[in-house]
């Protein structure tokens, strides 16, 4: 099979990884982290300027008319570089969920927005109790003299505190686990009714509590049809699975060369610690399961975009490798750059807290391998 990348690829894969070795430095990015949004609007704002917002979308709705090797392509770097800016939560996941549903009156009024940068969104997947059933959904709409009425409790919404829409998935009809009846809503930024508590996550990225009380919406507020919201949802989630495995790989990537470097820096009786065999065995089996995570990323990427019927199944196993490899190389890597491999100064130990926070989300190994069984 032929893996390599045509010209527009590689182009948006070289912008990329000059970016990060340029402009995308650790010290850069704990700057970020600790300003008091948590992220720069600046760099997010060169994401736009080079075009790399609208990489996912057709032409017909302003974009590029990238598809999931693009998507495969970017998210890599971008887990190389440890990336915080929103471009998962807005484009991958909101951007994703407007593309999908069709809805022209919603992209009119936001998808612009989200392509050339001046928006951001978030998409309102998880609820306490749902884990990784996207079925599971309690939030309810019902009909009101207005439009509808929203209730509900939301969690763990990525970007929800600084998002200018907040697509949310409610139920308008049965019981909390049918896969019928979920309707997916826009709501702008500051509607009535919907408060946000945020805070940082523990790989440093942003995230909130997104509480609906008694939310009055017009009946335009309404992405694609109503009752048949769970297709467009299970759409977004393999965009969003193949991602954020794709930065998984990147990050896998950057900790089998740091740790390969400081072995050949770092000496102990008078040698490298990477002249003794033992280490050099475990440095060996960090990257064979790097590159065997990579070749099932790369099977998944072109199943996806091919539209296979097996794609679900592959990106189960691609997930499940992730979970199991990422765990692997994070502790292989902490633990070979001894004491200092957990301080918070060195980057490694942020590297495997992503890779961490990757394995939980969407569904965790000891998931997808059940899935993938079934």
């Amino acid at each position: 099979m032929d893996f390599s990348l045509n010209e527009d690829q590689a182009l948006l894969k070289d912008s990329l990884e000059r970016f990060i070795q340029g402009s995308y430095d650790f010290d850069t990015r704990r700057a970020n982290v600790a300003s008091e949004l948590g992220y720069s609007r600046e760099t997010y704002a060169q994401f736009a300027e080079l075009g790399w917002t609208a990489v996912p979308f057709s032409e017909a709705d302003g974009g590029l008319d990238g598809g999931p090797i693009e998507l495969m392509v970017m998210m890599e770097q971008f887990g190389r570089g440890l990336v915080i800016e929103p471009y998962f939560a807005s484009i991958v996941l909101a951007g994703a969920a407007l593309r999908h549903a069709g809805d022209d009156d919603a992209k009119a009024r936001w998808l612009a927005g989200l392509i050339d940068g001046s928006l951001t969104g978030a998409l309102a997947l998880q609820e306490p109790q749902s884990r990784f059933d996207l079925a599971n959904v309690r939030t309810r709409a019902e009909r009101s003299d207005e439009g509808w009425r929203l209730t509900g409790h939301k969690a763990v919404v990525l970007n929800a505190r600084d998002a200018d829409v907040i697509l949310v998935p409610a139920r308008t009809r049965g019981r909390d686990r049918d896969r019928d009846g979920i309707t997916l809503f826009a709501l702008a930024a500051g509607t009535p009714g919907m408060t946000t508590r945020a805070y940082p996550t523990v790989d440093g990225m942003q995230a909130a509590e997104v509480i609906l009380e008694d939310v009055q919406l017009p009946a335009d507020a309404v992405l694609g049809h109503e009752d048949g919201a769970l297709a467009v949802l299970e759409a977004v989630t393999r965009e969003a699975l193949l991602a954020v495995c794709a930065e998984a790989v990147g990050i896998m990537a950057v900790l089998v060369e740091k740790t390969v470097d400081y072995s050949k820096n770092r000496k102990q009786f008078g040698l490298p610690i990477g002249a003794f065999q033992a280490l050099q065995h475990r440095m060996v089996e960090m990257f064979m399961e790097h590159e065997q995570t990579r070749s099932l990323l790369y099977m998944a990427a072109m199943k996806l975009a091919a539209g296979a019927p097996d794609v679900d199944r592959a990106l189960s196993a691609l997930k499940y490798q992730v979970g199991r490899s990422g765990r692997r190389i994070g502790q292989e890597a902490v633990q070979l750059h001894g004491g200092m491999g957990v301080t918070h100064e060195l980057d490694v130990a942020h590297y495997f807290k992503r890779l961490t926070m990757i394995d939980l989300a969407y569904g965790n190994a000891d998931h997808h391998l059940s899935r993938f069984a079934a």
